[in-house]
């Protein structure tokens, strides 16, 4: 196992980390700035009106997002099993 093997596995695995929380935290993103906006405009400070439309975001991100997710998943797990015997040796 060389270094560069490890960086390169380290590299992939932040890569898909990455990936598999962008579509969530970037729907929260949004849906959170826009509450902030109507909030300071309108002066209402309610904290239901800004948590319960980010989890509604954030759901239906992930379901939107769902399938090119298992495959990214899946895609990297079979990668990752496909290195083993490189690893074991």
């Amino acid at each position: 196992m060389t270094p560069e093997f490890v960086i390169t596995l380290g590299r992939d695995a932040m890569r898909v980390a990455f990936l598999l929380a962008a579509p969530p935290l970037l729907a929260a993103l949004v849906v959170g700035l826009a509450i902030s906006i109507f909030q300071a405009v309108t002066q209402i400070q309610e904290m239901t009106l800004a948590i319960v439309p980010k989890m509604v975001a954030v759901l239906l991100a992930l379901l939107v997002a769902f399938p090119w997710l298992l495959e990214l998943i899946t895609t990297y797990t079979k990668t990752i099993f496909q290195y083993v015997p490189q690893v074991v040796r």
